[in-house]
C-alpha cells in the first residue's frame, strides 16, 4: 500500500487508545499519559472493558461504542484480542492503527496473520506489532510509551527496535536535535521501511532520514523506495548484526563468501544510502551531509600545527581505505613562499607549533586552490603562541572567500582539540564541521566520500558493452528445462559449457569420458591442439573435486591421461563410495603467462535474492576472504566498482614487468553473468572459479551451477532490483515499415539528448511545460535511469537506431495510478506513431495491474487532447491551473 493513509498515521485528527489499567507498569496507561502530556489537539478516545475511565478520560466498552471513527488507534491489549479488534476498527472506519502488543506469533492461523488479513480487507494501515509506537512532535502526537517527547525538528527516524527509539530520543535531547516524526515499525505487519521512505522522501519538512535496520522483508520495495529517497535527501542507516555467527552452510564457494551483512552493505551502497555503525556516527553523518554537498574526488590534505596529530590522522585515513593528496613540486614551491623552512614539505602539512592565523590562512588559501587536493582537514592544538579562536576565524574567512569564487566549494572539516564555544560558533557560521578528535574528523570525511561516490553512482551514465551483446536465451532455456525435467540439481559440465557460451563467456575446450580408456582417446585429440590437459571427476554428489583428489593437472600424453584417470576413479570410489560417478572431464589446460585467478559467481540471499560475488580465486577463496558483493543487474560502471572493492583489483593493474590484465573483458564478463541470472531465476548458485585473466585473454576454467524449478508471480522476483524487461522488446508496423521498440536504458543518454535536439521549442514546452534547450546530465539521467519496478519508458527506433519517439509511465508509490508522458520527433507528428506508443503503454499498464493512467496536458495541446478522447480518457479542468487539463483512463476493474 506504500504511502496510503500515512498522513492520518503521523498527523491524525483523533486518537483512540485500546487497553490499559491503573497499574504503574501498564503500557496502555503509559501511552495514554504520553498522548495527554504532549497536548494532542484532537479528540482522545479510550476503549476499555475493565475500567470506566483512566486519567479522567471516560472509556467505552467496545470499538463499536466510539462516537466517531478515529484516524489512529493504539492497541495495547493481549495478543489473542488483536485480530478481533482490528476487524472492529476496520468496520468502524478507523484509518490507521499502532499495535504495541507483542506475542502475536507468525505463520498460518496465527494472531499475526489473522490481524493482517482483517486489516487488508478494510484498508486499515498497521504499524507494529511489537513496537514502541509513533511520535510526531509538530502534530503534538506521542502515541508511544517512550520516556520523553522529542523536540520538533527536521529529521525522520524509522527504527525496527523500540529500544533504539528510546535511546535516540534520550541521546538527541541534550544536543538539541529534533524530529519531524519517529516511527517504531516493530514486526512490520503492514507499514514497513519502504512505505515510510516513500513518505518522508516527499515530505518537505524532513531534511534527512535516519534508519535503524535489523532486517528487510520486501527487498524490491525497499530498494525502490530507498533509491528514490536517496536522490532527494540524505538517508543514513544504522544496521545491526555486522558479525553474524554461524552462517548457513553453502554449496558453492560463492555461497560461502556471500555473508548476509555484506549483502546488506551492497544493497545500501547500490541505493545511495550511507551506512554508519553507532548512534554518534548516525547524527554526525546527518550534520556533515547537511553542511557539505556531494563532491568529486577523495584525495585528502591534512593541515596541522602538530606533527603527531597529523600522523594519527593519516593512520586513521589509510586504515579506512582513504587516499592522501600528493603534493606536487609546484604545490610545495607555492607553500614554500609563505611557510617556514622547517614545515613538513609533505602531507600531512605540518606548519609547526608556532603557527599563527596568518600562516594558517596562507596554507588554507594554497590548499583550497590546489588542483591535486579534493578535501581538507585543518587541525589545531592550542599553544601559548597563538589564539585558537583567531586561527579558526582566519580559516573560516579563507573558506568563505574560496566558496564565493568556486562552486561547489572544496570540503573543509576541522579538528580543534580543545572544546571552545567561540571556535564552535565561528565554524558553525562558516558551515565547517568541527570535531574534537582527529579520528572523528577523518571518519566524517570518509563518510562524505562514500556518500558522494554513492550519489555519483546513482546518476552515472554507463558505457555500452563493446561489440553488442545478444545472448542465446532459447539455448539456455532449453538446457535448464531439460535438466529440471531430468531431476538434476547440478548442471553437468557439458551443460554448463553450452550455457556459458550462449552468454558470451569464454570457456576452455573439453570433452567427457565414461572410463579411463575413453580418456586416452579424447586426450589424443585434445593434445593435438594443446600442450597439456586437466582431468576432473564428474559427480553430482561431489561439488569440490579437489577435496577428494578428483583433479589432476598438467597431463602431457594420452598414456599419462589414462593412468591418471584410473587413479582418480580408484581414489574417489574409496573416499566417496556413496557418490554417483558420471565420468571424467578431459579439459585443455590453460597456461596464461602472468595470469591472475579470480572468482565470479552468484549466491542466493534470503532477503535480497540473487547477488553477484567477485574476488580472488583459486582453492583458498574462503580462507583469503577477498570478496565484494553487488546486487544485479549490473552495468559496466557497477562491474568496475565491484572489482575495485577487492584487493585483487590491484593485481589486475600493471606492476614491475607484468602487463595489466584485460579488466575491460572482466567487467564485460560480470555484466554478462548479471544478465544470465536476471534472465533465468532457475539458476540459484553459480561458481566460475577460477577465471584466468592476463593481458591477452580471459577464460573460465571450472564452473558449477545449482538450479531449481521456480514459480514467480512477478517478473524478476528473484532480484531485489527489477532487471531490464527484454520481453517488451518488439517490432511495430508504422508508416509502411517496421520500427523497433524497446524499454529505455541508462546508456541511452546520448540518444535522448540527440532526440531532444530535434524537437521544436513549442513541442518542448507542450511536453515539459517549459523550455529545455540544453538539457544537462542530471536532467537526462532522470529520463533514462529508470526503476523498472515503478517506471517504464518505451523508445521507438529506426533502422539506424535513431530515436523517433518516447512514451513513459511512472507509477505512484501505491502502484495503482500511473502518470504518462509522450514525445514524438517534431517532424513525425501526425503520422500515427503517437497512437502506436500510447497503445503500447496502455497495454503495459494493464499487464502491470495498474488501475488508472492519467496525465497533465496543456489546454492548447489540442492534438494530444483529441487523441486522449478517442482512446477513452476523460478530460477535466485543473482547479489550480486553468491552462492545464487532467486526462484519466480507468484500466483494470
Amino acid at each position: 500500500m506504500s504511502t496510503y493513509r500515512l498522513t492520518q498515521l503521523l498527523a491524525p485528527r483523533s486518537v483512540a487508545v485500546i487497553g490499559g489499567s491503573n497499574r504503574d507498569t501498564s503500557v496502555g496507561l503509559a501511552v495514554l499519559k504520553n498522548i495527554c502530556q504532549a497536548e494532542f489537539g484532537g479528540p482522545i478516545f479510550l476503549v476499555n472493558n475493565k475500567h470506566s475511565s483512566l486519567l479522567n478520560i471516560s472509556a467505552v466498552k467496545s470499538v463499536g461504542d466510539l462516537p466517531a471513527a478515529p484516524d489512529l488507534a493504539v492497541l495495547t491489549t493481549p495478543a489473542n484480542s488483536i485480530p478481533g479488534l482490528i476487524e472492529e476498527l476496520g468496520s468502524h472506519g478507523c484509518k490507521t492503527a499502532v499495535i504495541v502488543s507483542s506475542g502475536l506469533g507468525r505463520g498460518e492461523g496465527s494472531c499475526f496473520e489473522q490481524a493482517r488479513l482483517n486489516a487488508r480487507r478494510h484498508g486499515l494501515r498497521i504499524v507494529g506489532p511489537n513496537c514502541i509506537g509513533v511520535l510526531t512532535p509538530s502534530s503534538r502526537l506521542n502515541a508511544s510509551f517512550a520516556a520523553h517527547m522529542p523536540k520538533a525538528g527536521d529529521l525522520a527516524l524509522i527504527s525496527q527496535s523500540g529500544a533504539i527509539v528510546s535511546g535516540v530520543i534520550e541521546w538527541a535531547e541534550p544536543r538539541g536535535i529534533g524530529f519531524t516524526s519517529i516511527v517504531s515499525v516493530g514486526d512490520q505487519m503492514d507499514v514497513d521501511f519502504g512505505d515510510l521512505l516513500d513518505h518522508f522522501a516527499g515530505d518537505h519538512h524532513t531534511r534527512a532520514i535516519l534508519m535503524y535496520v535489523e532486517s528487510v522483508q520486501d527487498a524490491r520495495k525497499f530498494m525502490s523506495a530507498a533509491r528514490i529517497a536517496a536522490r532527494s535527501k540524505p538517508v543514513v542507516v544504522l544496521k545491526a548484526g555486522r558479525f553474524e555467527q554461524g552462517a548457513k552452510a553453502a554449496a558453492t564457494h560463492t555461497g560461502a563468501m556471500a555473508g548476509s551483512d555484506a549483502v546488506y552493505d551492497a544493497a545500501f551502497q547500490r541505493a545511495g544510502l550511507l551506512r554508519v555503525h553507532d548512534l554518534a556516527q548516525l547524527f554526525q553523518a546527518v550534520e556533515i551531509l547537511s553542511a557539505i554537498p556531494p563532491f568529486k574526488g577523495e584525495r585528502l590534505a591534512i593541515l596541522t600545527n602538530g606533527g603527531g596529530l597529523g600522523v594519527l590522522a593519516v593512520d586513521e585515513h589509510i586504515e579506512l581505505g582513504g587516499k592522501l593528496a600528493t603534493l606536487s613540486e609546484e604545490s610545495i614551491r607555492s607553500l614554500d613562499q609563505g611557510l617556514p623552512p622547517n614545515w613538513s614539505h609533505g602531507n600531512p602539512i605540518d606548519i609547526v607549533g608556532d603557527a599563527d592565523p596568518d600562516r594558517y590562512g596562507f596554507a588554507m588559501q594554497r590548499l583550497l586552490e590546489d588542483r591535486d587536493t579534493d578535501g581538507i582537514i585543518v587541525m589545531n592544538v592550542a599553544t601559548a603562541l597563538a589564539s585558537p579562536v583567531e586561527i579558526a576565524r582566519r580559516v573560516a574567512d579563507e573558506y568563505r572567500r574560496n566558496s564565493r569564487a568556486v562552486f561547489p566549494a572544496k570540503p573543509v572539516l576541522a579538528t580543534w582539540v580543545a572544546d571552545n564555544p567561540s571556535v564552535r560558533e565561528i565554524f558553525s557560521g562558516a558551515k565547517i564541521p568541527l570535531f574534537l578528535t582527529e579520528s572523528a574528523t577523518v571518519q566524517a570525511f570518509s563518510q562524505l566520500v562514500r556518500y558522494s561516490q554513492a550519489q555519483e553512482a546513482l546518476r552515472a551514465t554507463p558505457p555500452k558493452l563493446a561489440g553488442g551483446f545478444k545472448p542465446d536465451r532459447e539455448k539456455v532455456a532449453g538446457i535448464l528445462r531439460g535438466a529440471l525435467a531430468a531431476g538434476q540439481q547440478w548442471l553437468m559440465p557439458e551443460q554448463i559449457q553450452s550455457l556459458l557460451i550462449a552468454y558470451g563467456i569464454p570457456v576452455v575446450a573439453s570433452d567427457i569420458a565414461t572410463g579411463a580408456q575413453e580418456v586416452r582417446t579424447i586426450a589424443s585429440a585434445l593434445l593435438a591442439k594443446s600442450s597439456s590437459l586437466v582431468l576432473k571427476i564428474l559427480s553430482p554428489d561431489i561439488v569440490h573435486k579437489s577435496d577428494v583428489g578428483g583433479v589432476r593437472l598438467n597431463i602431457k600424453s594420452p598414456e599419462e591421461a589414462e593412468e591418471a584417470a584410473e587413479e582418480i576413479l580408484e581414489r574417489v570410489r574409496k573416499l566417496r563410495p556413496d557418490a554417483a560417478i558420471g565420468g571424467i572431464l578431459v579439459q585443455e589446460m590453460i597456461n596464461l603467462p602472468n595470469s591472475r585467478e579470480v572468482i565470479v559467481g552468484v549466491a542466493d540471499d534470503p532477503a535480497f535474492g540473487r547477488v553477484i560475488v567477485f574476488g580472488q580465486g583459486g582453492v583458498s577463496v574462503e580462507v583469503v576472504g577477498d570478496k565484494a558483493i553487488a546486487l544485479p543487474p549490473l552495468d559496466l560502471n557497477l562491474a568496475r566498482s565491484l572489482i575495485d572493492q577487492t584487493r585483487v583489483s590491484k593485481l589486475l593493474n600493471a606492476y614491475r614487468n607484468v602487463p595489466a590484465a584485460k579488466r575491460d573483458e572482466l567487467e564485460a564478463l560480470l555484466v554478462k553473468l548479471s544478465q544470465l541470472i536476471s534472465d533465468f531465476p532457475e539458476i540459484v548458485e553459480l561458481d566460475i572459479n577460477p577465471v584466468l585473466v592476463n593481458a591477452e585473454r580471459i577464460v573460465a576454467l571450472d564452473s558449477r551451477v545449482l538450479i531449481r524449478a521456480v514459480q514467480f508471480s512477478k517478473r524478476s522476483a528473484h532480484l531485489a532490483i527489477r532487471a531490464y524487461p527484454n520481453e517488451w522488446e518488439q517490432f511495430l508496423e508504422y508508416g509502411g515499415k517496421r520500427i523497433f521498440v524497446r524499454p529505455l536504458r541508462p546508456e541511452d543518454e546520448s540518444l535522448v539528448k540527440d532526440f531532444l535536439g530535434q524537437i521544436t521549442d513549442r513541442d518542448m514546452r507542450l511536453r515539459f511545460f517549459n523550455m529545455t534547450k540544453s538539457p544537462g546530465h542530471a536532467f537526462l539521467a532522470r529520463l533514462t535511469q529508470l526503476d523498472y519496478a515503478r517506471a517504464m519508458a518505451f523508445a521507438a527506433l529506426d533502422e539506424n537506431e535513431k530515436l523517433l519517439g518516447v512514451v513513459r509511465l511512472h507509477a505512484d508509490a501505491n502502484y495503482e495510478t500511473g502518470e504518462y508522458a509522450i514525445l514524438v520527433r517534431s517532424d513525425l507528428k501526425g503520422k500515427g506513431l503517437g497512437w502506436k506508443l500510447m497503445d503500447l503503454i496502455i497495454r503495459y499498464a494493464k499487464s502491470e495491474g495498474l488501475k488508472v493512467i492519467e496525465g497533465q496536458v496543456l489546454a492548447e495541446n489540442t492534438t494530444m487532447l483529441a487523441m486522449c478522447a478517442k482512446l477513452g480518457f476523460t478530460i477535466s479542468s485543473n482547479v489550480d491551473e486553468a491552462d492545464i487539463k487532467i486526462v484519466r483512463l480507468p484500466l483494470n476493474p
